[in-house]
């Protein structure tokens, strides 16, 4: 059934009117506001435009594909295109980090047809160039297993509130089937890339990535997916294709070290 809805794909492009109570979403617009959702931030494609990812560790930023791959070469965006800005509030964000690799599905085309194996491949990793501190934004983990009741959260940027991260505090599940989750949450340009929170006690996690949005003859709906096992290729992919840390080579002449004897002596530890 869900691959008979029609699915408009959310590039940098479309844009969708909010047709839900605004008194369900609510502007992070300072630091305590921000607080527990630092971990969320505005990926800036160069001047192309923007998508939001979240930090699933402190240097790894998780997002939609079709915000990781440029449309004209279906490549991945070549390091420093993209900066992943976490809590940005107005002009200031709590952390700015360049990407640097990039790993996605690689069966996902960057101009494929809009399809439901296309909605469920639609999820990419970025690495920073260097790691954020837990002092500063603690990331989300990965939500296993069923959501009690169906309830789930969004925050993102988008349009009309592409300064500040906007959290909808309640959404639900509308379908859960076949790779695919459909959900009522208020998906708007920017959306893209954002996670789909659900809870684990007190605490929020990562269910799925906003993939697309489209209707299912009632309402507006935004589509996921499961997330189990992909996020777990990507991570190997990056550490495989990671670029290998140059070779330090010092040399040793007899007598420069303190030794007596002439020799210089190395710990095993590197020291």
């Amino acid at each position: 059934m869900i691959q008979r809805v029609l699915i408009f794909f959310l590039l940098l492009s479309i844009s969708t009117t909010a047709s839900y109570a605004q008194a369900a979403k609510r502007k992070l617009t300072d630091r305590d506001d921000l607080y527990g959702w630092e971990a969320v931030g505005r990926l800036d494609i160069g001047t192309q435009g923007f998508c939001t990812g979240t930090l699933i560790a402190q240097d790894l930023v998780l997002t939609a594909a079709h915000c990781a791959l440029d449309k004209a070469t279906g490549k991945p965006y070549p390091p420093g295109k993209v900066t992943f800005r976490a809590g940005l509030s107005g002009n200031d964000a709590l952390a700015d980090r360049k990407v640097v690799q990039i790993a996605a599905h690689p069966e996902f085309k960057a101009n494929g047809a809009v399809s439901a194996p296309r909605v469920r491949m639609d999820v990419a990793l970025m690495r920073l160039e260097s790691p954020i501190p837990y002092s500063i934004a603690d990331p989300f983990a990965l939500h296993q297993g069923n959501v009690a009741g169906n309830e789930v959260s969004l925050a993102s940027y988008g349009r009309g509130r592409a300064e500040a991260i906007t959290r909808e505090r309640s959404c639900r599940i509308l379908n859960r089937s076949d790779g695919l989750i459909t959900f009522n949450c208020d998906i708007t340009f920017g959306s893209s890339g954002s996670a789909l929170l659900a809870r684990n006690g007190s605490r929020w996690q990562i269910l799925s990535v906003v993939s697309a949005v489209g209707t299912n003859g009632r309402q507006k709906v935004g589509f996921g997916m499961e997330l189990s096992g992909i996020v777990a290729d990507l991570k190997a992919d990056l550490r495989r294709d990671a670029p290998r840390p140059k070779a330090n080579i010092r040399r040793l002449q007899v007598g420069s070290g303190k030794s007596s004897s002439g020799a210089k002596f190395i710990s095993s530890g590197g020291g």
